[in-house]
């Protein structure tokens, strides 16, 4: 005898909502979905989901009702306060074992405090990194869901169904409480760090040495068959072939270039700054969206600030591509390292015991920073599961020993050009100020000495000490 209840509940029918909606019913799953507007629903049950397997409600205690047990329902509004919103709605509705899903970008500490009251309440809570935008959430996405086990064995077998397949779905237990909504914050960083830096390379390609949209589309088509074959490479290659109807012109050139964001970025940021972990690249990514904002007084500067740098690079056009395509993988590469060393971080601190090697795999299919190069990613783990950092694995570091010179070059062709590369420069730093033995913030510390007391340390015997300067 066949239930009369829904196996699934999804709260929130924006594009994404939708999307998993779908997705979650194609892989044979009845679902019940809800939504504030009741004119929503009804649209997406007479066109996207006419004749499927979803059952529309328009309450929350409807939706509830029509589910099995234990209930499973999925949260995907925005984040914040209409999270804390709907969960207060469900929880009176709810019985002991029950679960909530939230799949959107919360805060991780967000996270943290609503698993505590929901588990105070007999309720259990997954907070679940969704990657992979409208097209991954309609056919697969990564997933990256963290909270109690118990709770993940009851939807694991569909998310592992829901998830993109490569190397096995993209989807693991990521760890308890807020670990999936860190590991996916973490994950946006890494994406900010990495499409700054593909701005950056269009950027020099595009200023430096006049390249136009058609070339720019065979050269980022070329290298999707290199070793920075990824999503955003491909997207970028499409972008630059897209050609706006209104002018006839190339679609990217008639953009605003003033980039916005939603937050996830500037959280892992100040969430580095706490753990007290180093992620330059990251920085320079945030903080060149904020500076893009500034668009009328960068118009204005440009008006003022002329200098003598010379507008356009002299040398051989080919010779420096491939060195842009150069420096931009081995800045890729610092800005995983920045990345899987947060994560490495935030696992002892908070206890999340993340397996990078696991994340890297899952990262593989369905979501925005999905590369072929995340395969020597999860292998450098494998091979070595306290890996310090990325650069230090034997084939990145022989990669970036190998692409190290033209690496310079282009940090030094831009900075005589005047053309602004902050991920680019600050991945070089990062992998300078790695691999020395001794930095000058000896300098500093006896600074700090001078004017504050600090004391500092020395290299010749332990214990702290502290000078009068000027004795």
């Amino acid at each position: 005898m066949t239930s009369d209840k829904q196996s699934f509940g999804l709260i929130g029918l924006a594009v994404m909502g939708e999307n998993l909606a779908l997705n979650i019913e194609r892989n044979g799953f009845s679902i019940a979905v809800y939504n504030r507007s009741r004119d929503k629903t009804d649209k997406f049950m007479e066109t996207r989901a006419a004749g499927k397997n979803v059952k529309p409600t328009y309450t929350i205690p409807e939706l509830v009702a029509s589910l099995e047990r234990p209930r499973r329902v999925m949260i995907m509004v925005k984040a914040g306060a209409p999270v804390d919103g709907v969960i207060n709605e469900l929880k009176p509705l709810l019985e002991p074992g029950d679960i909530i899903i939230d799949g959107g970008n919360s805060l991780f500490t967000d996270t943290d405090r609503r698993t505590i009251e929901l588990e105070h309440a007999n309720l259990q809570f997954i907070g679940m990194g969704v990657s992979g935008g409208e097209e991954g959430a309609l056919n697969g996405p990564s997933l990256m869901p963290g909270g109690q086990k118990t709770a993940y064995a009851e939807i694991e077998s569909i998310v592992t169904k829901i998830a993109a397949q490569v190397d096995g779905p993209c989807v693991t237990y990521i760890g308890p409480g807020s670990a999936g909504h860190y590991v996916k914050m973490v994950h946006n960083g890494i994406e900010y760090g990495d499409m700054q830096l593909i701005a950056e390379a269009y950027d020099l390609l595009k200023t430096g040495l006049g390249m136009e949209a058609a070339e720019l589309h065979e050269t980022f088509n070329a290298w999707r068959s290199t070793e920075l074959d990824s999503f955003l490479i491909d997207i970028t290659a499409d972008i630059f072939a897209k050609i706006d109807d209104e002018t006839g012109d190339p679609l990217v050139d008639k953009i605003l270039d003033a980039a916005g964001q939603k937050g996830t970025g500037k959280w892992t940021v100040q969430s580095a700054f706490d753990l007290g972990v180093p992620i330059p690249t990251m920085i320079a990514a945030v903080t060149a969206r904020v500076m893009s904002s500034y668009k009328k007084e960068r118009v204005a500067a440009s008006q003022i600030l002329t200098t003598s740098s010379q507008a356009k690079y002299d040398g051989d056009r080919a010779e420096f591509t491939n060195a842009v395509r150069d420096a931009l993988y081995c800045s890729k590469i610092c800005s995983y390292a920045q990345g899987m060393a947060l994560l490495a971080a935030a696992s002892k601190e908070f206890k999340y015991e993340l397996n990078l090697g696991e994340i890297a795999r899952i990262w593989k299919g369905g979501c925005i920073i999905r590369a072929v190069f995340l395969d020597k990613i999860k292998n450098a783990f494998v091979r070595n599961h306290e890996l310090p950092n990325l650069l230090v694995d034997p084939d990145f570091k022989q990669t970036i020993l190998t692409k190290e010179a033209a690496w310079r070059k282009v940090v030094q062709a831009a900075a005589q050009l005047g053309i602004a590369i902050p991920a680019f420069s600050a991945s070089l730093d990062y992998f300078d100020s790695y691999r020395r033995d001794r930095l000058p913030q000896n300098l500093t510390q006896a600074q700090r000495d001078y004017f504050g007391a600090h004391t500092y340390e020395r290299i010749d015997k332990p214990g702290s000490f502290h000078t009068e300067w000027t004795k």
